[in-house]
């Protein structure tokens, strides 16, 4: 009886390459080189470069549950405190909250975090910009880290002058006469915007630890890791400080 042969599945996607049919596998770039880095032909129970990214964006957001739980506590003791007081011998409702005058640099910083918001965007945009991570997967450089480079050096300048303008309208708001304990107002002004300070300065440094990887790390999966979460990192931030600046404005 004559031996059957049946081609293997490889050998038939290497035969109809052409006419329709679906391409032996679908390569992204995802870096080192192309080697190992196909998205559908990858070991059982081995994760691939869009689960790995999920998985840490997911740590991530997680992560930030729990801080904003923090800040929820925070904004809630400043009402509470804000609407306790006594009732004297009169009969009149005494408290000792008294609203601060809020330094008008507060709003300039406000419009570079926001900025910084749009070119931290921008950076992780062009970092998973497919024709320039092709380029890299053929060997042709690092145009993707280039170009995001740009926008994330300008992310960590405008980074470091929101800090500075914190710094300022601390200074500002002292020469008034208010002081972290002058008042309840004060003391939530300074504990809200220094917590919230500190939390953006950690962004800070993975910003930094983002651009030094762009050019130093030889993964461009790992690469785009660093620079995806650091940069929701900052955006949540942002986005917290909006709110955090309505309510000491609008709020008092």
């Amino acid at each position: 009886m004559p031996a059957t042969f049946t081609p293997s599945k490889v050998e038939v996607e290497k035969r109809h390459t052409g006419g329709g049919a679906r391409p032996p596998a679908d390569r992204k770039p995802t870096g080192g080189g192309g080697d190992g880095d196909n998205w559908n032909d990858r070991p059982e129970g081995k994760r691939g470069p869009r689960e790995t990214l999920t998985k840490y964006r997911l740590g991530l957001f997680f992560a930030l549950a729990g801080d904003l739980m923090f800040f929820v506590a925070m904004v809630s003791a400043f009402f509470v405190r804000q609407a306790s007081g006594h009732f004297d011998a009169s009969e009149r409702w005494i408290t000792d909250w008294r609203p601060i005058l809020l330094p008008p640099i507060l709003w300039l910083n406000t419009l570079v975090l926001v900025l910084s918001s749009v070119t931290v965007e921008m950076a992780r945009r062009r970092l998973f910009y497919e024709p320039d991570l092709i380029e890299e997967w053929f060997g042709m450089g690092r145009p993707a880290a280039r170009h995001a480079g740009a926008w994330l050096a300008a992310t960590i300048v405008l980074g470091g002058l929101f800090l500075a303008g914190q710094v300022a309208a601390w200074r500002q708001l002292a020469l008034t006469g208010a002081y972290f304990a002058s008042n309840p107002s004060s003391h939530f002004f300074y504990l809200i915007t220094a917590t919230h300070a500190a939390h953006l300065l950690l962004g800070l440094v993975a910003l930094i630890a983002a651009a030094i990887g762009l050019f130093a790390g030889h993964s461009l999966q790992w690469r785009q890791i660093l620079m995806d979460t650091s940069a929701w990192y900052w955006h949540v931030m942002g986005l917290l400080w909006l709110f955090l600046f309505a309510l000491l404005e609008f709020c008092q």
